[in-house]
């Protein structure tokens, strides 16, 4: 039963972020839409989250991570 309710988690959280994304696309370049950017990547990497605390292989780090450890090196 756990890992029904991480699976309908996981993808209300992906799929609320998709939302929200196409809808501060439609916006004018603003604060309002940046705001909502922020909001959907936020959903998108509790997602990731909650799939490493359940013990489940999470996707490879972003490309800005990859970026900054590259620069540092």
């Amino acid at each position: 039963m756990g890992k029904v309710v991480f699976l309908y988690r996981s993808l209300a959280y992906r799929n609320a972020a998709a939302d929200i994304l196409r809808k501060a696309r439609k916006l004018p370049r603003g604060a309002e839409r940046s705001a909502a950017c922020r909001y959907a990547k936020a959903l998108r990497d509790l997602a990731q989250t909650e799939a490493w605390l359940e013990g489940r292989v999470a996707r490879e780090p972003q490309t800005t991570q990859r970026r900054k450890s590259a620069a540092s090196a």
